[in-house]
């Protein structure tokens, strides 16, 4: 893989009228030529899924598409304990979103939460897993079940399967901050920020800024092009321990 830079938004509130029209107006100005990934969170109960429908086609045509799941409900993300439920309802919206015509490639655990069961249910459904970090996130207690990455892999599952990982490696402080920080940076930069970021102009202002600064340190790219990449020569480590990581 060449050294490069891409960029992936959680989109947890993609029926806020506010939150939408900051992110569309992001997707198609691709500042720093980025092609932003929309990974979307699907509707939960009572939330209107044909404006749904229409608004993540809409994004598909701007950039890749993703599935970004809440484990509890729309306002909460990470599930409190594990549990078989947890892979029956990525397999569940999963099924869902190709009923409507979608294609996601990829996928996000919300709280940043996956386990094996997962993983299996993501292999099942061809997707490539970004849910991955290769930091620990501050706000996660200590112990908590995360997946630490630090270089896009194939993670290895039982039964001879395997998974395809792009894990995020810079948060939109963490870019911002990178962006007037000459340190190095990691060959393959995955930058992800949330919709609900975009209603802050001094947020908006700091990720213009930061890709931007970002596109003159490494070649733009996309998640879409660097899973065709990765696909040929990433390396293999095994999901348990990547998902043991402190």
């Amino acid at each position: 893989m060449e050294p490069c830079a891409v960029v992936s938004c959680h989109v947890e509130q993609p029926l806020d009228d506010r939150c939408w029209a900051r992110f569309a107006a992001l997707q198609g100005r691709r500042p720093g030529g980025f092609r932003i990934a929309a990974l979307m969170r699907p509707p939960d109960a009572g939330e209107g899924q044909e404006r749904w429908v229409t608004r993540a086609r809409e994004a598909a045509v701007r950039g890749p598409l993703g599935h970004h799941a809440h484990f509890v409900s729309a306002d909460h993300a990470r599930p409190p304990s594990p549990g078989p439920e947890h892979a029956e309802r990525v397999r569940r919206e999963s099924a869902w979103l190709r009923e409507q015509g979608l294609e996601p490639q990829f996928f996000c655990g919300g709280g940043w939460y996956i386990d094996e069961e997962i993983a299996l249910a993501l292999s099942d459904a061809a997707y490539v897993d970004c849910t991955g970090t290769s930091f620990r996130p501050d706000y996660l207690e200590p112990g908590a079940p995360r997946l630490e990455v630090a270089e896009p892999a194939w993670l290895s599952l039982d039964g001879n399967r395997r998974l395809l990982e792009l894990p995020a490696t810079h948060s939109l402080g963490m870019a911002a901050r990178a962006a007037l920080d000459p340190a190095p940076l990691p060959p393959v930069v995955h930058v992800y920020f949330h919709d609900t970021e975009l209603l802050s102009s001094a947020r908006r202002w700091a990720l213009d800024l930061a890709l931007r600064a970002l596109a003159r340190r490494r070649a733009p790219s996309d998640l879409e092009r660097l899973a065709r990449e990765a696909a040929a020569s990433a390396p293999t480590e095994s999901f348990r321990k990547a998902a043991s990581a402190p």
